[in-house]
């Protein structure tokens, strides 16, 4: 008697979305089946990785990640040409985090000029990022979103806090959005449900659950993403099928693993090493329990996570 792979049936789908314009726009989501299980339905686009840059030269990544930019960092066009012609990046996310008002509280007006200098000088789709401020977020996105009008950028990041301002913004110069809540599904729900009253298309929404680094929270991560994905696929839930957004880089170039010198700890093996490798095993943790877009920091750990996805695809 022959094996019969068993296989689930699903309700519901992941909605599918597009971002950026031209020859080089992506798109993301549109599976109705769990994480690469191809033989129990549709994949019909992988996972995003995207290059994270930012507005100033990063005072707080480790050396090694922050030398690998050492040269281009200073500028962010600059930074972005860089990722995009010699790193290959399909994608690039750009965080504003001189417009924090701990850091060089730089205007909406700066930020929105960085934007347009920035797209000037690249053609694959962007990501705009603010600086995680709430307030101060809600002016800068604003003024981000219009001056990133007619690119198809996704912007974020919308919270409890500030989402009408943002929402608005967004709807009215086209862009797609960013959700985040605070690792707890009802909250993400209730966050997509408040957008989606405002008249935003939950086919424009992007959910970030938010993320942590491997050691760190991961499994907690894992479960309400993939808590998420299953709400989302078995009970047919609209609320929870928007594309997941895991944003890897920020959250693991700051744990002990992988800024602790191999002097300190000389069993834990080669600092560069051990970084890439917790960026890569973080992210691969996140497409597996259904992320559709990541944001990462080392170009070694996206190479792996990029052959991994082909792997498995």
């Amino acid at each position: 008697m022959s094996y019969v792979v068993p296989k689930e049936s699903y309700n519901g789908k992941v909605l599918s979305l597009d971002f950026g314009k031209g020859e080089k726009a992506l798109v993301i989501g549109g599976e109705n089946c769990l994480p690469f299980l191809s033989f129990e339905g549709e994949l019909p686009n992988r996972p995003v990785i995207a290059c994270e840059i930012q507005d100033i030269a990063p005072e707080d990544w480790p050396d090694t990640v922050k030398n690998v930019y050492k040269d281009v960092s200073s500028d962010p066009v600059t930074w972005a040409k860089y990722c995009q012609n010699e790193l290959k990046a399909k994608a690039i996310a750009l965080r504003l985090v001189s417009t924090h008002p701990d850091r060089e509280n730089h205007s909406a007006e700066d930020a929105a000029k960085t934007i347009k200098d920035v797209l000037s000088s690249i053609d694959v789709p962007l990501i705009i990022l603010g600086s995680n401020h709430i307030e101060k977020d809600a002016s800068v996105l604003v003024a981000a979103a219009e001056a990133a009008s007619g690119y198809n950028c996704i912007i974020g990041k919308a919270q409890e806090g500030n989402y009408k301002t943002i929402v608005a913004a967004a709807l009215a110069h086209n862009h797609k959005l960013i959700a985040m809540s605070e690792l707890d599904i009802n909250l993400a729900k209730q966050l997509n449900i408040l957008i989606t009253q405002m008249g935003f298309d939950k086919e424009r929404l992007i959910t970030d659950p938010m993320c942590s680094a491997l050691g760190y929270g991961l499994e907690y991560t894992y479960s309400v993403m993939e808590r998420i994905r299953l709400a989302g696929l078995f009970q047919n839930d609209a609320t929870m099928q928007p594309p997941i957004l895991g944003d890897v880089g920020m959250y693991v170039w700051k744990v002990k693993e992988t800024v602790a010198s191999g002097s300190d700890v000389p069993e834990w093996g080669q600092l560069e090493e051990r970084g890439v490798a917790w960026e890569a095993m973080t992210a691969t943790a996140m497409i597996i329990s259904g992320t559709n877009l990541l944001i990462m920091r080392h170009p070694k750990a996206i190479e792996i996570v990029e052959k991994t996805v082909a792997e498995l695809f």
